[in-house]
């Protein structure tokens, strides 16, 4: 439920609560970002269970989640490949799951690379990179989409 303070704000239409998932084998990588969309906060990965729309569906219902990024695993040149047809895949089955939430994709290229070398800078472990790598991907595919949604805002505003 958004705040009193950005109530206003959120009707105007200038913000809502974003759903980021870097979809992967084993685990899907969580954030979620503030109502004015600002900020994407890395959450705690689902694993991949059985139970994970289940999971995803729920965080999506207490946190008022109007819209859903899911990484896009594309290859260097842009081309989709199997991952990315798996992907899509459990995007249909996220649709199915969550009708009245819209779900876009994000080019997610090079995010777990990325997400390596920030957890390496901050000198965590190899173990605790493999833990965390999960949800700080997840983290800078969201803050990529809301950077690219607010520079589409600006050049609306421009117009």
């Amino acid at each position: 439920m958004p705040r009193p303070g950005v109530a206003n704000l959120l009707e105007a239409g200038l913000g809502m609560v974003i759903l980021g998932l870097d979809y992967g084998e084993r685990r899907i990588g969580v954030a979620v970002s503030d109502e004015l969309e600002i900020a994407a906060h890395a959450r705690p990965t689902v694993t991949r269970d059985g139970g994970e729309l289940d999971r995803i569906a729920q965080l999506a219902e207490e946190r008022g989640v109007g819209l859903i990024v899911v990484g896009m695993p594309l290859r260097m040149d842009g081309t989709e490949g199997i991952q990315a047809r798996k992907v899509r895949g459990f995007i249909k089955d996220l649709r199915k799951r969550l009708p009245a939430v819209e779900v876009a994709t994000m080019d997610e290229r090079l995010t777990t690379a990325q997400a390596h070398r920030a957890l390496s800078d901050m000198g965590a472990s190899m173990r605790t990179r493999r833990r965390e790598v999960d949800r700080m991907a997840a983290q800078i595919i969201l803050q990529r989409y809301l950077g690219r949604r607010a520079a589409e805002r600006r050049q609306e505003q421009q117009e």
